[in-house]
Order: C-alpha cells, then structure tokens, then sequence
C-alpha cells in the first residue's frame, strides 16, 4: 500500500490502532515516550496478533509481514511523512496537547487525530498552528475487532480532514460515523452513566458483582455485563473519562462513583494487571 500511519502511544488502545493498520496494509510507526515504553508497545503489539492468530483471523506468516511494516521508536522524527498520525496517549488535557504539538511540529501537513474518548476536540484544536487538519477519531476496544470509528470535527476542521478521516477509516476496514463535539461524544455519553450506576448499586449492595452483570447480559442482551466491560476498559481509563465528561458538562450522572475513585486509588485497575471488580 505504501501510505504510512503514524500512532503516538502504545498502551492498549495506541497498539490496537496500529495492528488494524498493519492488517489493512499500511507502513506503520509506534511511537512511546520512552525506549521501554517503545518494547512494552512491540510486546503488546506481538500480543494482540496472537490472539488473532489464536482466534482465526490471522495466520503465523501474516506476523512476519505484519511486523516488517512495523517501526516501534521513541523518536517524534520517524513520524515525518505519515500521511496520518494518530494521537493515543492518556485520557489527560495536558498530555494530549503536549503530543500534540509535537506531531505537528514533526508531521508538517499530514492529518493529524486524536484519539480522545471525551475531551472537547476544539478544546484540542486551539493549542495547535493548523486546527483546520485536526480531527477526532476515536476507536473501540479492541481495535482489530470493532468496526465503529467516531469522526468528529471541531470548530476549524476541514472539509478536506474530514473527508481523509473516513478514507483512512474505511481503508481500514472501520465504518465511520459522523458525531458532534459533544462531551463523550455518542458511546461514553451513554457507557459512563451505566456504569456509574452498576458501581452505585454494587455499593449498595443491591446485587453482587455476578448478579449485576448476568441481569444485563441476560436481560438486556448485552455481551458483557457493566461491571466486567468497566475491567475490561481500565478502571482507571473509565475514572478519567468519567472526571473528563463531568468536568465539561458537571452533570451529576458523570460525577465518578466513590467505589471507583477508591478502586483506581488502591491500583485495582482492571483486567490489565489482573484485578478489578473481578480477580484474572
């Protein structure tokens, strides 16, 4: 294919981006802050095509010639020519702004997106020279499997960047979906009060942990229930997006629930390092 995208940060969401792109063809660079940041990113990366792998959707010699196209750095510079960087870091104003400005400076008229959950994308886009090819897209998780990509433009952005966020959306296999700069956009607006309230009732001691998620999986036909979907995000990815939403709008329903502020507090994060609400 030849086009290359760039994607800056190699947590789980940043690595899940650049496998879809790897899988779709193109030439990408991973960017961490670090050296080690950089190998953790290769290591989840390797990973996540294993599961594929596992699952059926990849074959091992795809892994070779996934990882051929594959630059993992903690240098901005390698970025330089992408035809797309990406933004994945923290869900944190200040640290999304400073990669920001960095893509900017090193990634001179390419598309440049964020990959925010909540934060206002004009909010964003008035800390950086050129707004008008500024633009968010954000995924789910996991990336390699979930079709959605939230498109959504901010005061300045471009007809020109918008039109290249659904190209590279759909050259990636996603379907992409126009929303307004809304805080949380479309999904969190609806996820973050849910589980919010699943916390509040497991607080509450309404239900147990099991018997939350069986009554939404069983009774509302969701696949996973709210309190194992909030282990499987990150307790603390749900606790900033939650702090994020409720900052911009300081509606009560994004307000976090004490149980989850106390969760993050006590580094019980999750499926990613082996306890949340449930143990792994």
């Amino acid at each position: 294919m030849g086009e290359k995208i760039s994607v800056i940060g190699p947590g789980t969401m940043g690595t899940g981006i650049a496998q879809a792109f790897l899988q779709s063809g193109f030439d990408v660079v991973l960017v961490g802050r670090s050296e080690e940041s950089a190998k953790k990113g290769l290591d989840l990366m390797n990973a996540g095509i294993s599961k594929a792998i596992a699952k059926g959707s990849l074959k091992e010699s795809d892994r070779n010639n996934m990882l051929s196209r594959l630059k993992v750095t903690n240098k901005y510079d390698a970025i330089s020519g992408s035809a797309l960087v990406i933004e994945a870091v923290s869900e944190i104003l200040e640290s999304k702004i400073s990669v920001l400005r960095e893509c900017e400076k090193y990634a001179k008229g390419s598309l440049i997106a964020t990959n925010t959950s909540s934060i206002s994308i004009t909010l964003l886009a008035n800390s950086l020279a050129n707004p008008e090819m500024f633009i968010g897209m954000h995924f789910f998780n996991p990336v390699p499997v979930m079709k959605p990509v939230e498109i959504i433009t901010g005061e300045k952005t471009s007809q020109k960047a918008t039109e290249l966020a659904f190209k590279f959306s759909e050259m990636c296999d996603k379907t992409p979906i126009k929303v307004k700069d809304y805080p949380g956009f479309v999904a969190n607006s609806i996820l973050m009060p849910m589980l919010n309230e699943a916390i509040l009732l497991l607080e509450k001691n309404v239900a147990t942990k099991e018997g939350i998620d069986a009554i939404v999986k069983l009774g509302l036909r969701h696949p996973m229930g709210p309190l194992e979907l909030a282990d499987f995000i990150g307790l603390d990815v749900c606790l900033d997006i939650t702090n994020s939403i409720y900052k911009a709008t300081k509606d009560e329903k994004y307000k976090p629930e004490r149980l989850l502020v106390e969760m993050v507090e006590q580094k019980k994060l999750g499926k990613k390092i082996g306890e949340g609400f449930y143990k792994y």
